[in-house]
């Protein structure tokens, strides 16, 4: 595998950004899966959230496409029907390693769309799944309360994780070697990824960015990751920021103590944390104001390591 990044940064502005996503979607009203393959296809950046607006152009991370494969699919596996963005090496020989990445709120927008290049420019298999499809498009509405109410809430986790089977399941038919799987998301993705590693026996690791631990609990969601520390199938890598208002360092200690309750799991044992002081929630996100571009890059670096260190 390749070990160093090829990305290019865009130097456009925010008012660049704005145009390119008008001028992509024009007056056709084309869907949003429609939009977001164009404005990848073109290398422009319309393609991101209405919630995440204002974009921070100038530090926004552009990867190349040079050697790539990578577009839209539709998963039909395992009595599941969704869309995913997918990216891979186009010369490259045998199975590769597969990697799910799991979105923020926002879905499968052009920074999530952009990881799953990365991934591929690394050797990987990357799929990222529309998770929410079935409830609504997250990029169209405009405040994070509205996403919460009208999507995050409408899509249950054992919704999610068969999802991510039905992923898999299309990976092990379209050159992926599955006995080397891993999953990785961002803020609620990030919560996503712990509940991955609990419930999916296929997976080999998990890196977890920012994501939330602990929560109330509903017939939607039954369990939080602090919950799940027995349960886990995979070790997990999670990478927070000490000065995350959303994410206290008191829940993260409480899910320090469950994994380390956890004796008889060799997940739960393995299992680490990377904590950056002084650093907010979304640092990864190098298209918002929290984007720290020294953590983002260590905490990168140590998501690889991590995949390679348990076989992926």
């Amino acid at each position: 595998m390749k070990k160093s990044h090829n990305f290019a940064v865009n130097n456009k502005t925010t008012s660049d950004f704005n145009a390119d996503g008008l001028a992509l979607a024009g007056k056709n009203h084309q869907n949003r899966r429609t939009f977001l393959r164009n404005a990848s296809a073109a290398g422009l950046l319309g393609g991101f959230a209405l919630a995440a607006q204002p974009i921070q152009a100038q530090q926004v991370i552009s990867t190349n496409f040079d050697g790539l494969e990578a577009n839209e699919v539709d998963i039909q596996e395992n009595g599941v029907e969704l869309y995913a963005y997918m990216a891979k090496p186009k010369s490259v020989t045998g199975p590769l390693p597969v990697v799910i990445v799991c979105s923020e709120i926002f879905g499968v927008h052009e920074h999530i769309a952009d990881i799953a290049r990365r991934f591929a420019k690394q050797g990987y298999l990357a799929i990222a799944p529309e998770f929410f499809t079935r409830a609504g498009d997250p990029t169209s509405l405009g405040t994070f309360a509205e996403i919460m109410k009208e999507i995050i809430s409408k899509t249950p986790d054992a919704q999610v994780m068969d999802d991510i089977r039905a992923c898999l399941t299309w990976a092990a038919k379209n050159g992926g070697d599955t006995n080397r799987s891993a999953v990785t998301g961002f803020c609620w993705g990030g919560r996503i990824t712990w509940l991955a590693c609990a419930n999916i026996p296929e997976l080999k690791a998990g890196v977890a960015w920012y994501g939330r631990l602990v929560g109330e609990k509903s017939d939607n969601f039954p369990a939080h990751p602090v919950d799940l520390a027995k349960e886990l199938k995979a070790p997990v890598l999670g990478l927070y920021g000490g000065a995350d208002d959303g994410i206290p360092l008191n829940t993260v200690e409480q899910m320090k103590q469950a994994l380390l309750q956890a004796t008889g799991n060799a997940a739960a044992q393995a299992s680490r944390f990377e904590i950056y002081p002084d650093t907010p929630h979304a640092f990864h996100a190098d298209y918002r104001a929290t984007y720290r571009e020294g953590a983002a890059k260590d905490g990168w670096n140590k998501c690889l390591q991590w995949f390679k260190t348990h076989g992926v």
